[in-house]
């Protein structure tokens, strides 16, 4: 192993260790790291300025978004202050690089309607099928991330008091409360996957909380891919996923006169300015709702 593959691993480990990143971002960090040393073709310690600049002006060249590349510098700005805090290299090249600005897009979201249909949608004939619906309700119920949820545990789950300890980003801990929807969707959830941990042998009583088929913690590729089946089978026409339903819960909450910093709370956000996104999403809502309505309006048009 060289020098330079020898920093990516270390980097990667550190962020997986010490800051609890998902396996998606790390994949990325690898992703671009490698793009950006094949660029690159130096060691680590013979980066400058000017070969940064180079490998983000190749990127747009090449048509990449606005979005991707700003992803790509912060990749590398993570990366060099890394090795700066190691005592590898004596500045970050990458620091004094100027940011990509790019456009904010407002995160989509389902409408109520929509959000009822797609957490009814599994049915409760089959053990997936009551797992499905346990995950929808616990994503539309809690706004938690996927990464969060596929790691629950069974002794993180108070059905009682409604509530579920969640291990966010940097492994902080936070307490979110679920409804009512979702504590009936666990109960008969919890039923047959003891009957399944019985028939099958499987997992321990203090094993993860959602499983597959095998008794094994359920993955968050297979997690998306519930939610992206269900919505197709309802006939939503646009590709969602798991984070479609935490920007739907904390939609849903703010038109509902939901506190911004309670939200924030419950999503876990470190600063206010994440959560603030969700403001947009109500102003445009609220003048969809008044163009609908007001008979001013209609008469405008």
């Amino acid at each position: 192993m060289n020098k330079t593959d020898s920093c990516i691993n270390n980097f990667l480990n550190y962020i997986r260790l010490q800051k609890g990143d998902s396996v998606h971002t790390i994949r990325a960090y690898k992703k671009d790291l490698e793009e950006f040393f094949n660029f690159a073709k130096i060691e680590p310690e013979q980066v400058e300025p000017v070969t940064v600049r180079g490998f983000i002006s190749e990127q747009i060249l090449k048509g990449k978004s606005k979005t991707t590349v700003a992803r790509k510098l912060s990749t590398l700005r993570s990366f060099f202050s890394y090795l700066y805090s190691e005592g590898i290299i004596k500045v970050n090249p990458a620091r004094v690089v100027a940011s990509v600005k790019t456009k904010r897009s407002l995160p989509k979201f389902l409408t109520v309607d929509d959000a009822f249909r797609l957490v009814e949608a599994p049915g409760e004939d089959k053990f997936t099928a009551q797992r499905d619906k346990a995950i929808l309700e616990v994503f539309y119920g809690s706004g938690i991330r996927v990464s969060e949820l596929c790691g629950l545990n069974m002794d993180d789950v108070d059905l009682k008091e409604g509530l579920i300890k969640v291990r966010g980003k940097g492994r902080k801990e936070r307490i979110v409360p679920i409804g009512q929807k979702a504590r009936e969707a666990l109960k008969k959830y919890l039923a047959v996957r003891q009957i399944l941990r019985i028939k099958k042998k499987l997992v321990a009583e203090e094993s993860p909380l959602f499983i597959n088929n095998r008794g094994k913690r359920i993955s968050d590729r297979q997690v998306r891919r519930v939610v992206e089946r269900y919505a197709k089978a309802i006939g939503i026409p646009e590709k969602i996923g798991p984070h479609t339903l935490r920007h739907t819960f904390a939609s849903h909450m703010l038109m509902e006169g939901a506190d911004l910093r309670v939200i924030q709370e419950l999503l876990g956000h470190a600063s206010l300015s994440t959560t603030q996104i969700y403001t947009h999403i109500d102003l445009k809502h609220l003048m969809d709702v008044y163009d609908k309505s007001h008979p001013l309006s209609k008469e405008e048009k």
